[in-house]
């Protein structure tokens, strides 16, 4: 279809989860309690990195990178989609739906790239204690994370601009967000280089970080087997286990969602598998590195110590 003949789109009509005003009123409860529980846990976490001395590491420096990170990927869609629970019309501007993929997407291959680096980390600490502190020093931890940022950003600014470029027929986004995929629908022409770019996205910054992972994982599991000690293998593994548990729950998703087979899931199933990745893991990375680590416990107890001497 010619360009000259498309009329440009205003604004965009998701669909969301629900057309039933009960159910989203229900939704809008739940999603607010979690929205609220992601928010104060994620920042909680970087505030007591940043108030205890203890927690002055590598591996906390980049649990709380990771808050951050969550912080901002949450607050691209769940602030809206609470609105529109409650909005009969359920409507997102042009330039507003642009906005929120490009942070979505910058966030989401940052934090891919943060948890290979946060699996280099494990693998140093536990194969390498020795030189740990020379290997993991100040300046590789923020080039780290740096490197990191501009792979999320570079990503995401290329699919979003190759994206919005499409001349679109519909408007309407059977959707809760603007999605990558869900937005791609919309197009009138064919999408054929589109979905190689999302193949290509895909295996540079879900794959490739998720190789980085396996690789961490498999030094790890082979140097924690050569330890004779039960007690000693038990302390090696524990450091590891809240950030493997974080990594499946976010690499299993996103494999999951974007390389699949063509055809290989619903628009429904997309929807609930990127709600579970905009909600769910945000508020779960807090509470598993906080209830299955010891030492952010020990740090929140301190903390909650020093503020009632004060009283």
């Amino acid at each position: 279809m010619d360009r000259k003949n498309q009329t440009w789109v205003s604004e965009f009509i998701l669909l969301g989860l629900s057309s039933n005003w009960e159910t989203e009123v229900s939704l809008f409860v739940l999603f607010l309690a979690m929205y609220l529980v992601t928010v104060l846990g994620n920042f909680l976490i970087i505030l007591l990195i940043r108030l205890d001395s203890r927690l002055k590491t590598p591996m906390y420096f980049f649990l709380s990178v990771l808050s951050f990170v969550d912080i901002c990927y949450t607050n691209s869609t769940v602030p809206q989609m609470l609105v529109h629970f409650l909005s009969a019309w359920k409507s997102i501007p042009f330039h507003s739906c642009v906005l929120q993929m490009f942070i979505s997407l910058t966030m989401g291959g940052t934090e891919f790239y943060l948890l290979g680096a946060m699996a280099y980390d494990r693998y140093v600490a536990v194969c390498h204690p020795l030189h740990y502190t020379v290997i993991m020093h100040e300046g590789l931890c923020l080039g780290v994370t740096a490197g990191c940022l501009v792979v999320g950003f570079t990503n995401s600014l290329m699919q979003t601009i190759i994206i919005f470029q499409l001349p679109l027929c519909h408007k309407v986004i059977n959707h809760f967000a603007c999605e990558m995929l869900a937005v791609l629908r919309l197009a009138c022409v064919d999408i054929s280089f589109n979905k190689v770019m999302v193949a290509i996205s895909g295996f540079l910054v879900i794959v490739l970080p998720c190789v980085l992972v396996l690789f961490s994982y498999g030094h790890i599991v082979a140097a924690i087997l050569h330890i004779r000690s039960a007690q000693g293998c038990r302390k090696a593994f524990g450091t590891c286990t809240s950030h493997l548990t974080v990594v499946s729950m976010c690499f299993g998703t996103a494999i999951f969602t974007y390389m699949r087979p063509a055809g290989g899931s619903s628009v429904e199933q997309e929807k609930m598998i990127a709600l579970f990745y905009a909600i769910m893991t945000p508020m779960l990375n807090p509470l598993i590195y906080s209830l299955r680590n010891t030492d952010v416990l020990s740090a929140l107890r301190r903390v909650l110590e020093k503020f009632s001497e004060k009283r």
